[in-house]
C-alpha cells in the first residue's frame, strides 16, 4: 500500500512541474530574460556632398576708386548723343561712398531747328553739353555674382544722388543728379560700373522757363587706389 502512494506522489509532482513549464512558455519569457535587441536597419542613401573651391575677389584695402566711363545721354530737346567722363570716388565706409564726376556730352537740334528749315537756337559751341558733380551714394545691396563653377565676384548694387553744374547753351545751371548703379569687382582692385542717372536743371531757351530731365546710361571701369 505503501509503495502505491509513493508512485501516486511521483506522478502528481511530475504532472505539477510539466504544467509550470507550459504556463511560462505561455504568458511569454520571465523576468530573467531580457528581450532580443533590434539591429538598426542600413542606411540606404548615403550623401555624398562635393565641396567647391571658391576664389572671391574681394575690395582692395584702399578707399578709393578713381575711372572713366562713357554711354549715351539724352538731353531734352536737344536729341541723344554720345557722354564721356571721368570719376573719382572715396569710400568712407563698407556701404557709404562720395563721388566726383566730371562728363561732357553734346546736344542736337530741336525740333523747332529741323522744322524751321535753318533757323539756329545755338551755335555749335553752345551745344557742347558739360557738366560736373559732386554726389553721396549707397550700396543699397552687396552680394555675390558667379561665373562657373569655381568663381565668385563682389556685386553691389547702389543709390546715388548729389548737386552740381552744367555749362550748356552759354550759361551755367545749376544741376540735381540722381541715379542707380551697379559696381561688378572683376579682381581685387578693378571694378566695373553700370551706371542709370537723370541730371535735373532749369532751362528758358524755347520759352518759359521750366525743368528738364536729362537721361544718362554709361560703362565704366574703375581702379581702386
Amino acid at each position: 500500500m505503501e509503495s502505491r502512494f509513493r508512485v501516486l506522489f511521483l506522478i502528481v509532482a511530475v504532472a505539477m512541474l510539466s504544467g509550470c513549464a507550459a504556463t511560462r512558455n505561455l504568458f511569454g519569457p520571465g523576468r530573467d530574460e531580457a528581450p532580443p535587441i533590434a539591429e538598426p536597419p542600413e542606411q540606404v542613401i548615403e550623401p555624398e556632398v562635393e565641396r567647391r573651391d571658391i576664389r572671391e575677389p574681394a575690395i582692395d584695402t584702399e578707399n578709393f576708386e578713381i575711372g572713366a566711363f562713357t554711354g549715351i545721354m539724352s538731353i531734352e530737346d536737344f536729341g541723344t548723343d554720345l557722354v564721356y567722363g571721368v570719376r573719382l570716388a572715396y569710400h568712407v565706409t563698407e556701404g557709404l561712398f562720395v563721388e566726383g564726376t566730371l562728363g561732357r556730352s553734346e546736344g542736337g537740334l530741336t525740333s523747332f531747328e529741323q522744322l524751321s528749315g535753318g533757323a539756329r537756337l545755338l551755335s555749335d559751341s553752345d551745344r557742347v553739353y558739360t557738366y560736373y558733380n559732386l554726389n553721396l551714394g549707397y550700396n543699397l545691396l552687396p552680394g555675390e555674382g558667379f561665373v562657373g563653377e569655381g568663381r565668385a565676384f563682389n556685386t553691389s548694387l547702389y543709390l546715388i544722388a548729389g548737386l552740381g553744374s552744367t555749362r550748356f547753351a552759354g550759361d551755367d545751371r545749376f544741376t540735381i543728379n540722381v541715379g542707380v548703379g551697379y559696381r561688378f569687382l572683376l579682381t581685387d582692385s578693378i571694378a566695373l560700373h553700370i551706371d542709370f542717372r537723370d541730371h535735373l536743371f532749369d532751362i528758358d531757351i524755347l520759352g518759359a522757363e521750366n525743368t528738364v530731365h536729362n537721361l544718362e546710361a554709361a560703362l565704366g571701369v574703375a581702379v581702386f587706389f
